[in-house]
């Protein structure tokens, strides 16, 4: 009776886990959808306007803006896009490790340094660099709590003022791109300076743009520049966002259907053992009934 008590006691536990599961995948399910529409309806504004000053920084000199000024990498920001909340699967992990490939792939000498710091948007990667005492810069969770491109463009004009300043020579940019529910792509990409489009690709597919620049071009890249930084790094968070959700969703599904596995092995166990139980009660009311006919 101990043993059926056990196992009952164990499909009560593993019910209400599975139902906790399914009611996280339901929610994740609608704020996936509300971030969905967010990074879909940005997503091509900020390529695009990438596009536009990668193939409009070709013409430029170098001294036109100090965000595309080409330095010696000897100081380096790496700005990671994480969650402030786990149970969504490698999605957390996957940054880290992308992180820290970056540094030992590139970065490894300014690291030995002291020359990397990180800015962790997320309380998940920042915990984990803070644990390992990586220097990092500031405290940028809450931008969750009201995820919009005000808050967002705080942490770029500090990323901006660092460059001008020459803080930092380079800044790059790790998190996972949105693609489907179940699918996000880790990406690093290089955020400061502004990368240039690859000129030999652009003459070979032929899409060179010859553009037409009002006001001037000098006000031109004085405003655009930094807004696209804004953008890029908005965009990023957005698509971190969205990855998020789907990934927590696809997570909660596998823990749902891995409690209904789960399940029907505690139920099989409990019936066995429940007609073990009852085998061996009647076992022992026919052996009283004999013994006592036998007196």
């Amino acid at each position: 009776m101990a043993n059926l008590k056990e196992v009952r006691n164990r499909i009560g536990s593993v019910q209400s886990t599975q139902q906790i599961t399914k009611a996280m995948k339901m929610v994740s399910a609608a704020k996936l959808k509300r971030a969905t529409n967010a990074i879909t309806a940005l997503r091509p504004y900020a390529n695009k306007l990438k596009e536009i000053l990668a193939n409009l920084s070709i013409t430029l000199e170098d001294f036109a803006s100090p965000f595309i000024q080409e330095r010696v990498p000897n100081k380096v920001l790496i700005v990671t896009v994480s969650s402030n909340r786990g149970l969504a699967g490698a999605f957390n992990l996957n940054v880290i490790k992308a992180t820290n490939l970056l540094i030992n792939q590139k970065y490894n000498e300014q690291f030995q340094r002291g020359d990397v710091s990180i800015i962790s948007i997320g309380k998940k990667t920042q915990d984990f660099f803070e644990k390992r005492k990586y220097n990092v810069i500031g405290n940028n969770n809450e931008v969750y709590t009201d995820l919009t491109f005000e808050n967002v463009t705080t942490i770029t004009n500090t990323i901006l003022d660092g460059f001008e300043k020459g803080k930092f020579d380079r800044v790059e940019l790790v998190y996972n791109a949105f693609k489907n529910a179940a699918v996000q792509v880790i990406t690093t990409e290089q955020l400061l300076p502004l990368p240039k489009a690859d000129i030999d690709a652009i003459e070979n597919k032929g899409t060179t743009v010859d553009y037409i620049l009002e006001p001037s071009q000098d006000e031109i890249v004085e405003e655009l520049i930094p807004k696209s930084v804004k953008i890029q790094l908005y965009k990023a968070v957005l698509d971190s966002h969205a990855a998020e959700h789907g990934a927590r969703m696809t997570s909660m599904d596998k823990a749902t259907e891995n409690a209904g596995d789960l399940l029907k092995s505690l139920k099989l166990a409990y019936n066995q053992a429940r007609q073990a139980a009852i085998t061996t009660e009647l076992t022992e009311i026919v052996s009283g009934a004999a013994a006592l006919q036998g007196n």
